[in-house]
Formats: C-alpha cells, sequence, structure tokens
C-alpha cells in the first residue's frame, strides 16, 4: 500500500480519480481517454486572474488611444493654420509688390519659418496657385452675398466691388501672366463660377436701368485689377483708404444715366481670355 501525501489527489491505473486529501484543493478534470486530466481550483483562480489582467491591460489600451489621438490632432489644426497665414500673407505682397516678392519675406509677413513655407508649398507656382484659388474663391462668395443682402441690383453691384477690393481680387492680374499651371482644373472652375457670378450682377444691373449699357463684365473686373493694388514696386500701406475712394468713383461712372460716349468697345470676358 503506497502512502499518498496530505493534499494531494490520487489516480489510479484505471483511470479513476481518487478523493483528494484533506485540505486539498477540489480538482475539475477532463477524461482525455488516456486518464482523467485534473486540474485544481487554485490553477482555476491563478488561470482567471490572468486573463483578468489581459484584459484589463487590453481595455487600459484601447482608452488612452484616443488621447493619444487628439494628441496627434492638433499639430495638424497647428499646420492648417500656418498654412491659412502663409496665403494670407503671400495674397497681400503679391498686391504689394507683384508675384515676384520674395519667398522669404512672404514666410516672414506670415510669421513663419521659411521651411514651414516650403512644406507647405515647395516652389512659387505651388504658393500662386493656392493664392489664386483663394482669392477667386473668396471673390465669388463676395458677389454671392451681396445679391443676397441688397434688393437694388445696382447697390449689389457695389458693395460687390468694394468687398472684391478688400479680398485683394487685384492680386490675380499679375499672377495670371506668372509660371504656373493657368489651366488647372481647380482654377478653371473657380474662374467661371466668379465670372457667372460677376455678369449675373451687371446683367442685372442693366435690365433694371442702374447700370450703363455700353460696357461688359470685363469693364468691371479689369478696373477692380488696376485700381486696387499700387504701382508695381510702391508699397502703400494706406492703399485700402484710396482704393474705396477710387472705385466709389468708378461706381458714379458706371451708373445711368451716362455722362458720357465710352472710346472702344466693352471688354468681353473673351477679350480678356485672350489678352
Amino acid at each position: 500500500m503506497e502512502t499518498v501525501a496530505k493534499g494531494a489527489t490520487q489516480a489510479d491505473v484505471t483511470g479513476n480519480t481518487a478523493r483528494p486529501g484533506p485540505g486539498s484543493a477540489t480538482p475539475t478534470g477532463t477524461d482525455t481517454g488516456i486518464g482523467r486530466v485534473t486540474r485544481t481550483d487554485t490553477d482555476t483562480e491563478s488561470v482567471t486572474r490572468t486573463r483578468t489582467g489581459r484584459v484589463a491591460e487590453a481595455a487600459a489600451g484601447k482608452s488612452a488611444a484616443p488621447t493619444a489621438s487628439c494628441r496627434a490632432a492638433r499639430p495638424r489644426a497647428d499646420a492648417l493654420r500656418n498654412r491659412e497665414r502663409i496665403v494670407s500673407a503671400a495674397r497681400e505682397l503679391f498686391v504689394e509688390f507683384g508675384p515676384d516678392v520674395a519667398l522669404d519675406d512672404v514666410a516672414r509677413r506670415a510669421g513663419v519659418g521659411n521651411a514651414t513655407l516650403y512644406r507647405n508649398f515647395p516652389d512659387r507656382a505651388a504658393l500662386t496657385h493656392e493664392v489664386v484659388l483663394a482669392v477667386t474663391s473668396r471673390t465669388t462668395l463676395r458677389a454671392e452675398e451681396a445679391v443676397a443682402a441688397e434688393s437694388d441690383p445696382f447697390a449689389a453691384l457695389s458693395r460687390f466691388v468694394h468687398a472684391a477690393a478688400d479680398e485683394r481680387i487685384g492680386a490675380l492680374c499679375p499672377m495670371i501672366s506668372g509660371v504656373f499651371d493657368k489651366d488647372h482644373p481647380d482654377l478653371l472652375a473657380e474662374r467661371d463660377r466668379l465670372e457667372e457670378a460677376v455678369a449675373g450682377l451687371v446683367a442685372r444691373a442693366q435690365s433694371a436701368g442702374r447700370l450703363r449699357t455700353d460696357i461688359a463684365v470685363g469693364d468691371v473686373l479689369v478696373a477692380l485689377s488696376q485700381l486696387t493694388r499700387p504701382l508695381p514696386g510702391i508699397a502703400c500701406q494706406g492703399i485700402d483708404r484710396f482704393t474705396h475712394r477710387h472705385l466709389q468713383l468708378f461706381l458714379d461712372g458706371l451708373e445711368t444715366p451716362a455722362r458720357s460716349e465710352l472710346p472702344g468697345s466693352a471688354a468681353t470676358l473673351e477679350d480678356l481670355r485672350r489678352s
């Protein structure tokens, strides 16, 4: 007769499980066909604790993920603000000095480093593209707002003219002659939107008998470009004050009844594209 240590389980050679000794853990087991494999409650509790710990760790990892994502999103917001500051600075400097202004000056006006500027816009053409796109889009929005705000068609046209000056539409003319892809689909789409919006303003004012009929959309756009920027190479800090005075003189000349006969023919959009 063999002696079994206290607290151990005993199995006979037939596969039957002996009763546990006093003070031992209650066994659980699975019959494998060879013999019954036993596992004590102590083992099960250990596995449960291990699994619970892993689940808790996984849950902690998942809860930390959104926080990390939020932290990662902040640089993207900062980068977007820097990009907008660069475009705004370039728009101002293009009006003041033309599209050949040094990019270092653009970075300085925007309050960013040169590396930040070139990370957003690798060359002058890329920056010019973005400025033209932004100015065109924002000017179109001003035209739509003028129509919605003014019931008088000529008042709507006047409102648009002054708002377009504030958007620095004068920056578009010298850039169009620059070296960049003027036929980019995005630029063409925005140009068409702007031309359609201005053509609508002109047509409504003429139909209402408020705008002289010997002018066309091209006349309005060319005058806007010429009257909203200083002479090349001359920085005029008070340009806005003079610009809006001269634009009002221009608008007074557009209103009916016409006080003179204009030389030449009206400037159309086709004329502008051919020039």
